[in-house]
């Protein structure tokens, strides 16, 4: 009698009416329909970057010089090797602990949060990792790059006078003849100034002297005003080829057309936006600062300060630090931007730098290279090749 009971509810639950429930449409509580479907990484459109200094270009891609642009490119690939390069040296035997090395990022400059090993095996011939006696990883340099080391420390020897005089230059175009000895030394590979310039200074007393302000703040003031030396590379240019430098700048003067001048007079008038410019070795700090000598002034100084440099180039924080010494404006770059015949802006708005461009070839080689910027161009090459390279490569030292 049971198993019949049981035999006829399980009948009932099967045989179910022909019309649908509508109640029996409901989202069950486990229903998928919150699941979102995701489109695989390679089909998924790239989000464009929003538009801003730090990555707006300073030309636009209709007058962008490629080999300026690629300068910038290289500086950021060799940027460890040159950093650590520098903070290695100044190390107790040139060596640092790994572990160390793994906290120093800005330092060394490896990118945050990397590990420092990868950064250190691009460059198999400059650096090595080894276990020292205390059983610690440390780093240092080959016996490869040791000898570079020598040879470019033979280098900044032989080039000590011309550095000198690079000083005395900086010194002379400066408003007050002194600049604070911190900011010569944060530039000093601007210029191939050594890392032991503050000792070599006392060597020549004729010409700088070290002053200690009340705030323990030190400067090197110029001793002695050298005529000779107070003569800009665009003087000299201007001795060689005059009409190319006249040319070479444009300051916009608005005046009529219908003012009946003169053949002479109009020439005169053509000058003021052309090339006078006002010496760098002038009191040109003393002009109206928004006049058109004074900004004339302010272009001679920079042109003259890239002179100046190893790569006749500078970036913006370069440009930035000396300010106050060389009276210039937050203008600058405008006023860069307005001689495009002389300057060529390169990298982002937030992040530019500015070359000389008549000091480059049309390839985009410096003209003239100074005995430093050959050993860099050769530490670059070796910095690139793996160990089995260093026979072919060491032949052409």
């Amino acid at each position: 009698m049971a198993w019949r009971l049981f035999m006829k509810k399980t009948l009932t639950l099967i045989v179910t009416p022909s019309f649908p429930n509508p109640n029996s449409f409901k989202i069950s509580p486990f229903s998928t329909s919150f699941l979102v479907t995701k489109l695989p990484k390679k089909l998924r459109k790239k989000r464009k970057k929003p538009d801003s200094p730090r990555t707006r270009p300073v030309q636009p891609d209709s007058v962008r010089i490629p080999h300026f642009e690629s300068v910038l490119n290289r500086d950021s690939v060799f940027r460890f090797l040159i950093k650590s390069k520098e903070f290695l040296s100044k190390q107790p035997e040139c060596i640092l602990r790994l572990d160390d090395a793994g906290k120093l990022h800005r330092e060394l400059g490896f990118p945050r949060g990397r590990k420092v090993i990868k950064s250190i095996q691009r460059h198999p011939l400059i650096f090595e990792v080894y276990r020292h006696t205390d059983n610690k990883m440390w780093l240092g340099f080959t016996e490869f790059a040791e000898q570079l080391l020598e040879d470019e420390r033979s280098i900044m020897d032989s080039m000590e006078m011309d550095r000198v005089n690079k000083v005395r230059k900086l010194l002379m175009i400066s408003k007050e003849k002194r600049i604070p000895l911190s900011k010569i030394y944060h530039n000093r590979l601007l210029f191939g100034i050594p890392e032991d310039f503050r000792d070599r200074v006392a060597k020549y007393p004729d010409y700088f002297r070290t002053v200690v302000e009340n705030d323990g703040k030190r400067f090197l003031e110029l001793v002695t005003w050298d005529p000779i030396l107070a003569v800009s590379e665009l003087q000299r240019q201007f001795i060689v080829n005059e009409d190319k430098v006249m040319k070479a700048f444009k300051f916009p003067v608005k005046y009529g057309k219908d003012l009946g001048l003169d053949e002479n007079d109009m020439r005169k008038l053509n000058l003021l936006n052309t090339f006078p410019l006002v010496s760098p070795y002038s009191d040109g700090w003393k002009l109206d600062i928004w006049s058109l000598e004074a900004e004339k002034y302010r272009v001679g100084i920079v042109h003259e300060f890239l002179s100046l440099t190893l790569e006749k180039r500078a970036s913006i924080h370069h440009i930035v630090e000396f300010k106050e010494e060389f009276s210039l404006t937050r203008r600058t770059y405008e006023m860069l931007k307005k001689q495009p015949r002389t300057f060529y802006l390169a990298g982002t708005e937030m992040n530019w730098a500015v070359f000389l461009k008549d000091a480059y070839d049309e390839n985009g080689g410096l003209i003239d290279k100074d005995p430093q910027l050959i050993f860099n161009e050769k530490l670059f090459k070796f910095a690139q090749m793996q160990e089995g390279e260093v026979v072919s490569g060491a032949g052409e030292k």
